[in-house]
């Protein structure tokens, strides 16, 4: 389809013929196409190949249960990490499994005494969810009121009124502002009200890039 376009001179056709040419080599190399160096425009056309190794991508590494908590400073890890980023094209999570398995019988309070007894701040599936959601280019907000906390997702670099239109459509049509903390200043002001006396509590406009974390109250008119 492409070599008959391009014959008709079709200039998406020659765009991706370009990019084919640049991507043969290096996957007869044995190299996944998310290592291949492209413009953001060649990137966008690549996309359109469906490639398998062009996919984002994490590894993820199992260390005993003892090494978990030192991960970041194991040898062995810091030779995985580099092979993932100079190979691969991408980042490590390092979980143990014999922890994650330990882990399944344990109710939230006992799962969390137990990591913090082996100085482990986070399961490595919680590691790896979060590498997972940032990797896909995702993020969460939160809405509150007396009755109920919601956690909200969308993409990185969407506006207030593109995350209010995630809950209701009408929201984003009659999007006045955005009354906004972010959650770890609210965990440390305890409250709203605390909030706003100690100036953490703002107003942001339509234009405003939600960021991670945002507890949004909206104000919207129909």
């Amino acid at each position: 389809s492409i070599a008959r376009d391009v014959k008709r001179h079709d200039k998406h056709a020659l765009a991706q013929e370009a990019v084919l040419a640049k991507l043969e080599p290096h996957l007869n190399a044995g190299k996944p196409a998310l290592t291949l160096k492209l413009a953001p425009e060649e990137r966008h056309l690549a996309r359109e190949f469906f490639l398998l190794t062009d996919k984002p991508t994490i590894l993820v590494a199992n260390v005993k249960e003892g090494d978990l908590a030192t991960a970041d400073t194991n040898p062995h890890v810091a030779r995985v990490r580099d092979y993932a980023r100079t190979h691969i094209g991408c980042e490590t999570v390092v979980i143990s499994a014999q922890i994650e398995s330990d882990l399944i019988d344990l109710s939230p309070e006992e799962a969390q005494q137990f990591l913090k007894e082996l100085s482990v701040t986070e399961s490595g599936a919680g590691a790896l969810i979060h590498a997972t959601y940032h990797l896909l280019g995702l993020r969460t907000f939160f809405t509150a009121n007396e009755k109920e906390a919601h956690a909200w997702t969308i993409h990185a670099g969407d506006t207030a009124s593109r995350a209010a239109g995630v809950i209701h459509t009408d929201f984003e049509r009659g999007f006045i502002k955005a009354e906004m903390v972010h959650f770890d200043d609210l965990a440390k002001c305890g409250s709203i009200a605390s909030a706003r006396e100690k100036g953490m509590y703002r107003i942001e406009g339509k234009e405003y890039v939600v960021q991670d974390g945002d507890v949004l109250l909206f104000k919207f008119h129909v």
